[in-house]
């Protein structure tokens, strides 16, 4: 009677721990730009959506501001709409960090909004560029049309100007990070917005696990479901572990171990007359 009731108490409390991790799910949210820029002219309108592979329900947007730290989309910014801020009116103060935080605390990756009172914008990626890709930046002013020569500096120093206001940097790699910012004569200079370079995935990996898009790169599945396949598999052979044992200490303990148990003996018996 212990061993089963040592049993039936152990296996219900795997299986609660199972069924909570089956029931789990690895929240990872990425939060988007539309249009897709870093920098805006004041008065220009943004909208910002946290979007998840399977859901993007119970994602908000937060920001930190010199006006508050983690304030909520709707908090006296922006108007919410499900997983969607929108900002229709933006002002020099709604300049921040901004990223997608999920009800029970998860967050996404942050990233970095530039609103200016100038008449010059950057348009560069607002999320990191993968290595090896091509990365285009645009220098752009608020009244004139595009296509101006602009020139184009990173961390300070000039890198060139381009006749048609925008110019290419191929096949980057870590070394192409850094601040960036371009300038068009008669109208002034962009904010500075940081590039960043992230590294490429390995190749090594079994090919049937990895279909990335060209555009763009999401997790391959397989990072998103390894850790708890394992802790399942741990936990199962914790479990199959303790009931075997249990199992040799109920027989090596058991005076009643039935026939099994018994030896027998030749009894000789001597009949004295």
């Amino acid at each position: 009677m212990i061993l089963v009731k040592m049993t039936k108490e152990t296996s219900l409390l795997c299986l609660l721990v199972l069924t909570s991790l089956l029931y789990c799910k690895t929240h990872q949210a990425a939060l988007t730009v539309s249009p897709s820029r870093s920098q805006f002219f004041k008065r220009d309108s943004v909208s910002l959506s946290c979007e998840e592979d399977n859901s993007s329900a119970g994602w908000t947007v937060r920001r930190n501001t010199t006006r508050g730290t983690r304030t909520q989309c709707g908090d006296g910014w922006g108007k919410p709409a499900s997983s969607t801020c929108s900002i229709s009116y933006l002002l020099s103060w709604d300049s921040g960090v901004y990223w997608c935080e999920w009800r029970e605390g998860a967050a996404s990756s942050s990233i970095q909004l530039t609103v200016t009172g100038g008449s010059v914008i950057l348009q560069s990626p607002v999320l990191p560029v993968m290595e090896g890709d091509d990365v285009t930046l645009s220098c752009h002013t608020k009244t004139a049309p595009f296509n101006l020569p602009a020139a184009f500096y990173k961390d300070g120093s000039l890198i060139r100007t381009e006749p048609a206001g925008h110019m290419t940097l191929h096949h980057v790699t870590s070394s192409d990070e850094g601040l960036y910012r371009c300038s068009i004569s008669a109208h002034g200079e962009s904010p500075s917005s940081r590039i960043s370079v992230s590294e490429k995935p390995s190749t090594t990996a079994p090919t049937t696990f990895l279909s990335p898009s060209p555009s763009s790169h999401p997790s391959p599945p397989y990072l998103l479901l390894s850790l708890p396949f394992v802790i399942v598999v741990v936990l199962l052979l914790v479990l199959v572990l303790m009931v075997r044992r249990c199992v040799q200490r109920k027989s090596e303990g058991d005076p009643e171990g039935g026939e099994d148990n018994i030896t027998y003996r030749n009894v000789n018996i001597s009949h004295h007359q």
